[in-house]
């Protein structure tokens, strides 16, 4: 390697006539390292805003005030040139103003109508030999299970709190399962509310078994209301000595039941019953859901249904098929009848004294 000090350095006189130099300067030398020059540049740089002068007033006593920004002079704007006819916006006055928005209050209509329909004694004694609930009686194991299956359709409706909540379809896949043993029970436990106003209405059109359950006499009903409009339901209804329980026939047969319930006079009957009354609960006891068709009508138009299944008798299949026929209403409920066992152990009835 060589040293530095043999690398040739150009000549510069110092003051004392020496030619010291820097190692920089000698690599320059050596190797003609051309010199350091500014990057040229296009054009000029934009120039600095230059500072304002402020002015220093003196006062009578030659002392200086407070410095004060010399006064700066605004250019005045300059005119633009004046806009055609043609392109100048229409005034204000001729476009149109929205009306002014305010909010809509829609007041429910309120109006109820009222069950007042003869009145008729119910025998107690018929009721106990077919094995429903007997008014006023002792408390049984089937008062207490109807007491439950009451507590959660009141319950559900209390929820909704519509008028379609209120309405409660009974119903079964299959004849002989005990829709009507189930809707008649429901009936009479739902009578024994303080509150509430049931109205008992028997949809199977074909076999109607309400009235002779019950011990009463035949007469016009639903059927009627639905095939002539200028009979009204209420007039219809019969009345019951059982709390405030109320039935509604079914009426006189016909070949069109499916095709009535369909139309759009059933939901005007429903909600003429149902309309301003929320204490009132409306069961419907239909035909069974695999065997006729209007049970399916009847769906579309409550809110809750119950699919009576007999505990020795129906079958898994019958149940799905039957709830997709119900499908129509929100709300399907099972519940089991005549099922003698119970794996909880449970004995309705006997903590009162009674037992069956």
């Amino acid at each position: 390697m060589t040293e530095h000090k043999n690398i040739p350095l150009p000549k510069r006189d110092g003051e004392d006539g020496s030619t010291e130099s820097s190692l920089f300067e000698r690599a320059s030398g050596a190797f003609g390292f051309d010199p350091f020059k500014a990057a040229p540049i296009k054009g000029k740089l934009p120039e600095r805003e230059m500072k304002r002068a402020k002015v220093k007033v003196k006062d009578a006593d030659g002392r200086e005030q407070a410095e004060k920004p010399a006064a700066t002079v605004e250019a005045a704007p300059v005119a633009s040139p004046p806009v055609p006819a043609e392109y100048q916006p229409e005034p204000r006055e001729t476009l149109p103003v929205p009306a002014a928005s305010r909010e809509l209050v829609v007041e429910p209509q309120a109006t109820s109508v009222a069950l007042s329909g003869q009145k008729y004694e119910i025998d107690r004694e018929f009721l106990r030999e077919q094995g429903l609930i007997v008014p006023e009686g002792t408390i049984t194991g089937l008062i207490e299970e109807f007491r439950i299956v009451k507590r959660q359709i009141l319950k559900a409706a209390k929820d909704k709190g519509t008028g379609r909540s209120r309405r409660v379809l009974i119903c079964s896949p299959h004849p002989g399962e005990g829709k009507t043993f189930c809707a008649t029970n429901l009936a009479i436990a739902m009578a024994a509310e303080r509150d509430s106003e049931v109205l008992l209405i028997d949809g199977d059109f074909a076999k109607p078994s309400i009235l002779s359950t019950l011990g009463l006499p035949k007469g016009p009903g639903f059927m009627d209301c639905l095939a002539d409009p200028a009979v009204n339901p209420e007039d219809l209804v019969m009345g019951t000595d059982i709390g405030s329980l109320w039935v509604l026939p079914a009426g006189n047969q016909t070949n069109s039941d499916s095709e009535y319930l369909a139309s759009e006079r059933t939901a005007e009957v429903l909600d003429r019953l149902t309309v301003g009354a929320p204490n009132r609960i409306i069961i419907f006891d239909s035909p069974p859901a695999l065997a006729a068709s209007p049970a399916a009508e009847l769906a579309k138009h409550v809110g809750q249904s119950v699919l009576v299944a007999r505990a020795d008798k129906t079958g898994q299949s019958a149940l799905e098929d039957a709830c997709q026929l119900l499908s129509a209403c929100p709300d399907i409920k099972l519940l089991l009848n005549a099922a003698h066992f119970s794996p909880s152990g449970r004995n309705f009835g006997s903590y009162y004294g009674y037992g069956e």
